[in-house]
């Protein structure tokens, strides 16, 4: 029995591709130029994650007189948040992080299971070498483009919910999905551009506002 679990779970990590940290490398290097021509904020509230991180440029005006600062890159799953864990969040000494990943990672095949785990990874470093910072958790957010995959999403977030609401005083999770739904229970399309994956400054709107209340001055 032990083999046969074993091979079904190498079976089932052998579906999502395999970590490929160069391909960022250009926007790693991006990062690195900005911090060298700005000086970026003290122990800011650091938002990190894949492209809906990525995308959001009006952190600074959305959370105005909040020492923000934006490290999403590319079409990232856990595995890369992870990696660049050291050079994109603990260099920066946050007081918050603000974290968006799961998304890719059922899309490129990751069972809920293993966005779960791959959570737990990340919550690991977290208390290793930031300790003293508190991570929030945005759901995996429901798409036009990814709507088959929601209930794996669904199955995956409330996993990490339960686990933040065990551990309150240091996590948070954020549910950014439901508000997103429309009375049909369907993404509501106005929140998406033509990809129907990102969002649109209507859908920013609705993660500032239930996101705000979470937020450190």
């Amino acid at each position: 029995m032990l083999l046969v679990l074993t091979v079904l779970k190498s079976f089932s990590q052998a579906t999502t591709p395999p970590l490929n940290p160069d391909q960022w490398k250009t926007e790693i290097e991006a990062f690195n130029r900005e911090d060298s021509l700005r000086k970026p904020p003290k122990t800011p509230l650091l938002f990190y994650g894949s492209s809906s991180v990525r995308m959001w440029k009006t952190l600074a005006t959305d959370f105005k007189g909040r020492p923000v600062l934006n490290r999403g890159f590319g079409g990232s799953r856990f595995p890369d948040a992870s990696y660049f864990f050291d050079k994109l969040v603990v260099r920066y000494r946050p007081r918050q992080v603000i974290l968006y990943e799961g998304d890719n990672d059922i899309s490129a095949g990751a069972s809920p299971q293993q966005v779960y785990e791959s959570f737990i990874e990340f919550e690991k470093q977290m208390r290793l070498k930031l300790p003293k910072a508190e991570l929030i958790f945005l759901s995996i957010k429901p798409s036009l483009a990814r709507w088959a995959l929601y209930p794996k999403m669904k199955e995956a977030n409330s996993l990490i919910k339960q686990y933040v609401e065990a551990h309150p005083k240091r996590l948070r999770f954020v549910d950014v999905g439901t508000p997103m739904l429309g009375a049909d229970g369907q993404p509501r399309p106005e929140l998406y551009i033509e990809d129907g994956l990102h969002m649109t400054p209507a859908g920013y709107a609705i993660w500032t506002r239930v996101l705000e209340p979470y937020l450190k001055k």
